[in-house]
């Protein structure tokens, strides 16, 4: 009902609008006025004569060509021309009922570079060779927009409700302001609490280290950087926000963040505490306030309730010509109870049985991490980068498990349960030092890179544990324990590289040589309870360690590259030589001394075939060699009901793997296409061997088994229907499909399991002028588990999701969100097969909008779940966890900003 309503709101909006415009269509071609040469790239766009607002825009093609079409309620309108180096062109346009315009040849000039008179472009889109160019007055966004609301706008752009950027079906890995981080790694406490009026440009490049950067070098086509440009008159000053709230049943949060420019030195400071799941940064956006940074994703599978505080500090300066200095401190803590249960159904090649299990925990974590970035330009041609950093971490957890399996006739066969309590510290130092040296104009240089790190950690813990075997040889085991576990690690890693050009700036060989050596000593001594002493005094050895591994890897490569506008390939091999090394102390047998010799192979190759498309693939061929626990032929009788010993004889896995993409956006339309292929083939796969006897305990090893493989593909399509410059509709379609085999040694019968899925989704997103927004979006997924030989067993799940969100903006200082999701899982057993998870919030501006009050309402109808449904190779489980519950809350926000204008600070806004 819900869904018809609002659909229906967008059909009546959207007639309304289309009836009241002006359609125009635009053409012509650029020309460069000395050379007489098409213009590839330049932007048009048509602006409104009344306020300047944008109206539509495009870039020409390689052969000059451009069509502007779109529809306005105005027909006073300027058309503009622009293109780095040139001076703009313009014409004033004028509509009727159908206007058509033929501008045949567009000749543009040269700018005069004696002109001291510098005039910024109006354009909305600047191609600059390899960098897109956004300029921010071009896109109209709400008031105290933040730099989030303002990428949603960007044509291309996509941002998810947990704040993860694509930019046309890439994602963004890095977003910077001025060039540099703004506070740590998580792009989102960038775009969700910088202001978007005290930003210029948005430029977004292909990802680059800065050792790239600094030779010029092409970078990852895969990932994109997203640099924030602050205007120079709003880079001197302080602005912030503060925010608190109260809710229901004791629920509560509160966070600040006060930002100091000044010119090149940036100083920043931020905490927050909350009991409502929110374990990173937040202010408690109706967005993030189940889930406050990045990796915390909003739906309803989240397991536990989390209590969380953080508090950091980061700071940035540039001291003199070539030194430019970047450090943060941050500190989170959390305290996190969970209860789970969870239902399983195993099949083995002659019968089957089934196991239930429950478990609580409770849990405390408090990390505390100092990051600095020195980077040290020599001159234009030496670039030293020095990134040291230091972690703390202390844990405290409490966890209680219990769990029975029956036979397939449901008849109680075993049954374990444990109790634990574990303590731990641990201490971590990384640096990292890169050294880069450009040896001539060229494009050769020499690259070398050092990063040393020391772990150590310990915990002391208790457990006590009892297992009972029933049937015909019942037994029953109890454990009462004490545990000391060491834990020391470094690990020194280097990299040498040097750049020979074979063609100057087209092509190069590159000879590198990397090598990584890990060292790890793990001591762990397990006392059991002597009851006669009443004391821990009786040393287990088979839960005991004292062992040192080696893991020593040598890596010789050439690669062969070749680059220009439109096309990058690359060819490169490596001899990998690999030596695991393991000295036990306390079992001498188990010791061990493997060396590995494997080929490694990269090729790629991406072709732009013009402004708007390009294509990819990537083959590789890759090794990993076992795990150390994999390797260890001794038995891990940890828990009695699930016993592990490892394999000596075990070999590297080789992964075949391919990847291919191809993207396209285009301008005028609004619309884009991407879609990706990506195969994996595996020899040696590392798989489960297991034995289960009739009292269902299972004993584990490992095998290497042929005939692995992955597939997965998907794409999109989106298309923009912009109706003129205050209101648009976005259709979306997309879907992704994957096909995995598995496989497991059961009881001596290799079972493969082939897993196929697929989930189509449609998306309609209606934005009007910043006073109505509604984006829905509908996903079905399928599921197909085939087993090779108990093909009885073969299952089909089916998972469909709803997805609504609604903004409203009227009246002015009143903005109503909503947050509906719908989810039905219609082959889960013994739990909740739908649920509807609503929130929404209610905010209301104050004092000239530096003030908020806000009242949000979470899980409205009391039905948040996260009952799932999953399968492998050897069960189906249904399972289920404790989730937050419902909740209303109270909350003000303060916002300031004393950024004033040409340098100067506006003291008479930092009031209260």
């Amino acid at each position: 009902m819900i869904k018809k309503l609002l659909l229906t709101s967008v059909l009546l909006f959207t007639n309304f609008i289309f009836s009241q415009s002006y359609p125009f269509k635009i053409t012509g071609k650029i020309i460069s006025d000395s050379e007489k040469q098409p213009i590839e790239s330049a932007t048009i766009h048509i602006e409104r004569v009344k306020d300047s607002s944008v109206v539509s825009y495009t870039i020409s093609n390689e052969k000059g060509n451009f069509s502007l079409e779109g529809k306005s309620f105005f027909k006073d309108l300027k058309l503009f021309v622009s293109f780095v180096g040139m001076a703009d062109y313009s014409k004033p346009i004028t509509l009727g009922e159908k206007s058509v315009f033929n501008l045949n040849e567009i000749h543009l000039k040269e700018n005069n570079v004696l002109n001291e008179v510098v005039i910024k472009s109006r354009a909305p889109i600047t191609i600059k060779k390899d960098t897109l160019e956004f300029n921010v007055k071009s896109f109209k966004t709400k008031k105290e927009a933040s730099v989030e609301d303002l990428l949603k706008k960007l044509p291309g752009v996509e941002v998810d409700k947990d704040g993860n950027i694509t930019i046309n079906g890439k994602p963004v890995n890095k977003v910077l302001v001025n060039g540099k981080p703004f506070f740590g790694d998580d792009p989102t406490i960038t775009t969700k609490n910088l202001p978007k009026e005290i930003i210029e440009k948005i430029q977004v490049t292909d990802t680059k280290t800065k050792s790239e950067a600094f030779t010029g070098e092409k970078g990852d086509v895969n990932n994109k950087t997203i640099n924030l440009t602050i205007k120079k008159e709003n880079n001197k000053g302080w602005f912030g926000r503060v925010s608190a709230g109260v809710g229901t049943d004791k629920h509560y949060e509160g966070a600040t963040m006060i930002n100091r420019f000044d010119n090149d030195q940036r100083i920043t400071v931020l905490a927050s505490a909350n009991n409502i799941n929110s374990p990173g940064f937040s202010f408690g956006e109706i967005e993030k306030m189940f889930g406050g940074s990045r990796g915390v994703s909003f739906n309803s599978s989240d397991q536990g309730i989390v209590k969380s505080k953080t508090a950091g500090v980061t700071y940035a300066d540039k001291y003199g010509k070539g030194f430019d200095v970047n450090g943060n401190y941050f500190f989170s803590g959390s305290n996190t109870t969970n209860a789970s249960k969870s239902n399983r159904e195993y099949n083995l090649p002659n019968k089957k049985y089934f196991t239930t299990s429950t478990s609580k925990s409770d849990s405390n974590n408090d990390n505390n991490q100092i990051n600095a970035d020195f980077d040290i330009e020599i001159d234009s041609t030496l670039l030293i980068n020095v990134r040291p950093s230091f972690t703390f971490n202390k844990r405290e957890r409490v966890n209680d498990n219990n769990q029975e399996s029956f036979n397939e006739n449901k008849e109680l066969t075993n049954s374990y349960n444990s109790s634990s309590r574990t303590k731990s510290e641990a201490n971590n130092f990384r640096n990292r030092l890169y050294i880069t040296k450009k040896l001539n104009s060229k494009g050769a240089f020499i690259k070398a890179s050092i990063t040393n790190q020391f772990n150590t950690s310990n915990a002391d813990g208790f457990n006590k544990s009892t297992i009972e075997i029933f049937g015909d040889n019942p037994s029953e085991e109890i454990r009462d324990q004490k545990s000391f576990t060491d834990n020391n690690s470094t690990n020194f890693y280097t990299r040498i590289m040097y750049r020979y050009p074979l063609i100057s700036g087209k092509m190069f060989l590159d000879t590198k040589y990397s090598y990584n050596s890990q060292k790890q000593k793990n001591k762990k001594n397990t006392y059991d309870f002597n009851k006669t002493t009443q004391q821990y005094d009786g040393f287990n050895t088979d839960l005991s360690s004292d062992f040192t591994y080696n893991n020593i890897n040598k890596i010789p490569s050439l690669e062969l590259s070749y680059r220009t506008k439109k096309t990058r390939i690359g060819l490169e091999s490596a001899l990998i030589n690999r030596t695991l090394e393991n000295n036990d102390k306390l079992r001498p047998e188990s010791s061990l001394k493997k060396e590995y010799n494997n080929l490694g192979l990269d090729a790629d190759f991406r072709y732009q075939f013009d402004s708007k498309a390009s294509v990819y693939f990537d083959y590789s061929l890759d090794n990993s060699v076992p795990s150390i626990n994999q390797l260890q032929p001794f038995t891990d009788v940890t828990n009695p009901s699930n016993i592990k010993t490892g394999n000596p004889d075990l070999k590297p896995t080789q992964q075949h793997h391919l990847y291919a993409n191809f993207n396209k956006y285009n301008w005028q339309a609004g619309s884009g296409f991407w879609f990706y292929i990506s195969s994996s083939l595996y020899n040696n796969q590392i798989v489960s061997k297991t034995t289960i006897g009739d009292d269902l305990v299972r004993k584990n090893t490992y095998e290497n088994i042929d005939g692995g493989y992955s597939y997965r593909g998907g794409g999109g399509y989106g298309k923009k229907v912009k109706l003129d410059s205050i209101a648009n509709i976005t259709f979306r379609l997309g879907a992704r499909a994957n096909t995995n085999k598995d496989f497991n040694i059961l009881n001596d019968v290799k079972e493969g399991t082939k897993t196929t899925s697929l989930s189509p989704d449609i998306g309609i997103t209606f934005d009007w002028n910043n006073l109505a927004f509604l984006e829905t979006r509908y996903r079905v997924s399928f599921s197909k588990t085939k087993y090779d030989v108990n093909a009885n067993q073969n299952k089909d799940f089916t998972r469909h999701s709803l997805s609504i969100r609604t903004r409203t903006t009227f009246p002015k200082k009143l903005e109503w969100r909503n947050d509906i999701q719908y989810t039905f899982n219609p082959n889960i057993i013994g739990f909740n097969k739908s649920s509807w998870f609503w929130n929404a919030s209610f905010t209301y501006s104050l004092f000239k909008d530096r003030g908020i009050v806000s009242l949000k309402a979470y899980d409205l109808l009391n039905q948040n779940t996260n009952a799932q449904r999953r399968a492998t190779s050897t069960y189906i489980e249904d399972s289920e966890s404790t989730v937050l519950q419902q909740y209303f809350m109270l909350g003000f926000s303060w916002k300031f900003n004393t950024l004033g204008e040409k340098g100067e600070i506006r003291k008479h806004r930092f009031h209260f």
